[in-house]
């Protein structure tokens, strides 16, 4: 460490410019790693944050809420069944709404209103107002995202293309599905809206999207024998199911994948080029009684600290990018994947040191004596 502490400081401009792509190298993964989980988010947050372990779709509907219309009737039977702990329903449409009095277009807001039974697992808890009733006069609760637009509880919102219109009576936080704000509202009056064209509920009696699932354990090909018309699919089965998410999520994966590869070679082909530069250092080191051993923890322990540094410069900057980001902009840093991202790097960054200390071992002190001469 002493060594590698000590060049450091003889060579600070060459190692600062090194430092400086490895900065821009983590600042980059992290922003990308942000605006993957924010995107991630803003398509299936309201699936990952519901307490269910296990979502009943129709039969070749492939994961999908669109494409799923099962009964109602359903979960009295899924109940029943074997370490099913607890069954809800839950319907998804998609609706363009604008606060009552307001008539720009500017001011329409695409929402995605989810229904639920009141007081069920799969109502989220509100930050202010009231929860979900059985009313009749179409209550609903939605994201505080909608704030931004102007909206408060009390605020009536009108449907497009209908002669509905919801009354906000509660916030909750965090909840967006296929990229647009949730709105929660009873299952019952979301049939009303959904269904609202006859014969689009295709005879099914007490029509919803899915039946949501609680329970350890449950076996899938047992329960999918026995519930005839229906498949059920785990939760994270049922999230990639939701259009675009795995699209999405894939484009994001293979940015970080190539950069943390163009990464490693970026670092390994400099410490390689500065491993070349001193090979008749090394040899004189050599000569006098340093071993491979010694030398190759100078060459990690510097990249080691290089990295380490230059990732917290990365974090930093990340952090202080958010400050600036436009608030609707879909970026959300979750503080457990930079750690990971951080680690990651950390560990790109040591193995593509690991040439330029196989380059060492090879260096024959008497010909880079040789050299000097």
């Amino acid at each position: 460490m002493f060594l590698a502490i000590r060049e450091l400081k003889h060579a600070k401009w060459r190692f600062t410019m090194i430092g400086m792509i490895l900065v821009l190298i983590s600042w980059l993964v992290f922003i990308l790693s942000g605006l993957g989980n924010g995107l991630s988010s803003l398509s299936a947050a309201t699936f990952k944050n519901m307490d269910a372990q296990y979502v009943a779709f129709e039969k070749g509907a492939r994961h999908s809420m669109s494409r799923s219309v099962v009964s109602e009737n359903l979960v009295s039977e899924m109940k029943a069944q074997e370490h099913v702990e607890d069954a809800a329903p839950m319907g998804s449409h998609v609706a363009v709404v604008l606060k009552e009095g307001n008539e720009a277009d500017s001011e329409k807001i695409d929402v995605s209103i989810l229904g639920v039974d009141p007081g069920s697992f799969l109502e989220p808890k509100i930050i202010e107002g009231q929860s979900l009733t059985e009313a009749e006069n179409y209550e609903v609760i939605v994201n505080n995202s909608l704030i931004e637009k102007g909206i408060k509880i009390g605020d009536t919102l009108e449907i497009e293309g209908t002669t509905e219109t919801l009354k906000v009576i509660g916030f909750v936080e965090g909840e967006t599905f296929n990229h647009l704000p949730a709105i929660f509202i009873s299952i019952d009056q979301w049939r009303s809206i959904h269904f609202a064209a006859p014969g689009s509920d295709m005879g099914v009696e007490l029509p919803v999207n899915a039946i949501m699932l609680q329970g350890d354990g449950i076996d899938l090909d047992k329960l999918n024998d026995v519930m005839n018309g229906v498949e059920v699919a785990t939760k994270k089965e049922a999230i990639n199911g939701i259009p675009g998410y795995t699209a999405e999520n894939g484009t994001i994966m293979m940015m970080l994948g190539f950069l943390l590869v163009i990464s490693a070679f970026v670092i390994g082909v400099f410490f390689y080029v500065l491993t070349l530069q001193k090979a008749n250092q090394f040899g004189v080191m050599k000569a006098i009684g340093a071993n491979n051993r010694f030398l190759a923890k100078a060459i990690v322990s510097q990249i080691t600290l290089l990295a380490s540094v230059s990732i917290g410069i990365g974090v930093l900057l990340t952090y202080g990018t958010t400050a600036i980001f436009p608030s609707g902009m879909p970026f959300a840093l979750d503080p457990m994947l930079v750690l990971t991202y951080a680690v990651v790097l950390l560990v790109v960054s040591v193995f593509s040191s690991l040439i330029s200390v196989r380059k060492i071992t090879k260096i024959d002190p008497l010909q880079a004596i040789g050299r000097v001469e």
